[in-house]
């Protein structure tokens, strides 16, 4: 990677594979419910990929590049502004699930404690919830809060995927013993996924591979 950044697991993929990401992530994509308790969450019908990390980690912004939407799921630059489990349907063939951020947040301990309960009730019983994608800035890496989730998410048998996000932002040879570290410490985690993404919803990067590697989520037609 030195020099050019780009996603290790890009290595690997073919023309066919990126090509049928393209074509799952170009369908329709709507905003179908928001749950901000667990007795609202819809009935799991298609299979769900849902994205969890930090407050203000970008995991709206990687929902809308994915999708070629730029405001699907809502961006702020206020820490903890996503209170609720959004759900997006994704061509009636997959459904997208924009989790709370955990960590810091400008928002009453009670919310914060209300919306962290229900993202726990949420990864420990969606019996459709096909993979995790757990976003990470590039800038920063790990923190105490990821791996506590990591460690849930072993324990619960919830497969997860590391996304790198942000990764115009570090510099070059920063970012690759990030990459390093992360892919490293996934060993010692029985349901992470061994490659490491790294993305950027500003500069596109990396937004292609992970739409191939998602492509296998999603019901080869739709279900509705």
């Amino acid at each position: 990677m030195a020099g050019k950044r780009k996603c290790p697991a890009s290595e690997t993929m073919d023309a066919a594979l990126l090509e049928r990401g393209r074509n799952l992530f170009a369908q329709d994509c709507n905003f179908i419910h928001g749950a901000m308790q667990f007795d609202q969450l819809p009935a799991p019908v298609l299979p769900e990929l849902a994205f969890a990390g930090r407050s203000n980690v970008g995991k709206s912004s990687l929902v809308n590049a994915l999708t070629g939407q730029k405001t699907l799921a809502r961006i702020s630059n206020t820490p903890g502004r996503t209170q609720q489990i959004n759900f997006f349907d994704l061509g009636q063939r997959l459904t997208l699930v924009d989790l709370p951020g955990y960590g810091y947040a400008r928002a009453s301990k009670k919310s914060i404690a209300e919306w962290t309960h229900l993202i726990h009730l949420y990864l420990k019983g969606r019996v459709n919830l096909r993979r995790i994608c757990l976003l990470i800035d590039s800038r920063h890496g790990l923190k105490d809060n990821d791996r506590a989730l990591m460690t849930e998410l072993d324990h619960d048998a919830v497969v997860f995927q590391i996304v790198l996000t942000k990764s115009d932002k570090p510099k070059v040879v920063e970012l690759e013993k990030t990459v390093a570290a992360i892919t490293a410490e996934l060993k010692k985690h029985p349901a992470a996924m061994p490659d490491v993404h790294v993305t950027s919803s500003f500069k596109k990067l990396g937004i292609e591979q992970l739409r191939a590697d998602l492509v296998q989520l999603a019901t080869n037609k739709p279900l509705r």
